[in-house]
């Protein structure tokens, strides 16, 4: 575990790991600060349920990564990767600015739009650093690399929503949020000029700009290579099923279990923690090989502790007649049957952690490197793809059937038994020839150097 966190040490890694630690932490700043102001305020004001609102913010957030990811996977192949990550960092600045006006003016609208482009601005990055990782990381530091980063991604979540979580409960809370996301901003923008220069894997290539026969066209090449195509749709169904569950955190919280926004840190606190330990167990449970063995047990979890949440959420009572107040986190603590529904979801967090991080992993050391940002914008137009449809899963499931938050957690434990067992076959099916294909790709990039 120590040669791990030894990484940190290089400036190849630690400068691009804070510049993404950053900007997932503004990102999550701004969004928590949003939906805490969208469940606890706006929602009453503008006379709109809950859930819509906050469903509504999850599905503009991704929708980017599905109209752009083709464009910024092919702009992350072509030019060097250190510049274009600055000038993405800029383009963050300027979107906190608009996200600040809405904020103070409390431009609900302006917001919605601000928050359309965070999701822009981390469709453009995505291919940046997840391709960066497997050229500037030699080839034994992949796998570490890749769990620091998702802890770093699940700390920086964790964080930006304690910080949002804070902020919300200072006096002129809006102008503090405004200030926050501006001053990380400029933070992520000085952490990235120190990312050094790496060579462009594809200068020759011809950007195309129509998004959709662009997208059209990774998509059938990922097809194509069918073990790369069913790593992506299991990094998918991740986000579908990580969206399922932290989308409806604050309603869980405030419905359920009549928390206040403490709760809401605390239960994605408990979440995210999971991921971090689950995703740093990665490199020594796999001897720091690139490796499918822990996913039967990431997928094994994250069905076992979604179902046990069901039973967990719904045998909890909470007496609320003698008061009206929302319950912070020692009262909840001290009820019954509390403590269940917490080990569930840290469970769920460690699960995904297990699950997440050998696919990711598998998916930089198998890409094709010509094309290895393409795969990762076609990676991330099926997770839009995921995420949108898990917005519009869980609105159908809660307010078209009428079913609650408990039963939508189970349904989507019991889909996950059945993607598992798909996903793992067809794995497993397919891993040989991506071998092969790899050797291959390799031998001639080392009869081209000769």
């Amino acid at each position: 575990m120590a040669s791990q966190f030894q990484l940190f040490k290089r400036k190849r890694f630690s400068s691009m790991f804070f510049t993404q630690f950053l900007g997932a932490f503004n990102d999550n700043i701004f969004k928590q600060a949003l939906i805490l102001v969208l469940t606890y305020s706006a929602a009453s004001q503008l006379g709109v349920e809950v859930s819509i609102l906050n469903n509504l913010a999850a599905m503009l957030f991704i929708l980017p990564y599905f109209l752009f990811s083709a464009v910024a996977g092919q702009l992350a192949d072509k030019f060097e990767k250190s510049k274009l990550t600055r000038l993405v960092k800029l383009l963050e600045l300027i979107i906190m600015a608009i996200a600040a006006v809405g904020f103070v003016f409390e431009w609900y609208a302006l917001l919605f739009v601000a928050l359309f482009l965070m999701g822009t601005h981390s469709t453009f990055f995505g291919p940046i650093k997840y391709a960066y990782l497997p050229q500037a990381m030699k080839e034994d530091e992949l796998v570490g690399a890749n769990g620091l980063f998702q802890m770093g991604t699940s700390l920086a979540i964790l964080l930006g929503m304690i910080i949002a979580g804070v902020l919300t409960q200072l006096p002129q809370s809006l102008y503090w949020i405004s200030a926050t996301v501006i001053i990380v901003a400029v933070l992520g923008y000085m952490a990235a000029r120190f990312i050094p220069a790496t060579p462009a894997m594809q200068p020759e290539l011809k950007v195309n700009w129509n998004i959709f026969t662009t997208s059209v066209s990774i998509v059938r090449y990922l097809y194509s290579l069918p073990f790369l195509f069913f790593i992506i749709l299991g990094n998918s169904w991740f986000w579908f099923y990580g969206a399922t569950f932290l989308t409806q955190t604050p309603e869980v919280s405030k419905v359920i279990l009549h928390g206040d926004e403490s709760v809401v840190i605390f239960l994605l606190t408990l979440f995210s923690v999971g991921v971090s330990i689950g995703s740093l167990l990665c490199k020594s449970l796999t001897k720091n090989q690139v490796s499918l063995r822990l996913l039967p047990f990431g997928i094994a979890g994250l069905s076992v502790f979604a179902i046990d949440l069901y039973f967990s959420l719904s045998a909890l009572t909470i007496d609320t007649t003698n008061s009206e107040a929302l319950l912070g986190i020692s009262s909840l603590l001290a009820i019954s049957g509390s403590w269940r529904v917490f080990v569930d979801l840290f469970f769920l967090g460690f699960s995904g952690g297990l699950y997440i991080v050998p696919l990711y992993a598998s998916m930089q050391a198998y890409a094709p490197k010509s094309h290895r940002a393409r795969i990762i914008g076609a990676n991330n137009i099926f997770n839009a793809i995921f995420m949108v449809t898990s917005a519009i899963f869980a609105i159908a499931v809660l307010n078209a059937f009428a079913m609650s938050l408990p039963q939508l957690f189970l349904i989507t434990g019991l889909l996950n038994i059945a993607f598992g067992i798909f996903l793992y076959l067809k794995l497993t099916k397919h891993i040989q020839n991506a071998v092969m294909q790899t050797h291959d790709d390799s031998d001639t990039l080392n009869a081209s150097d000769a």
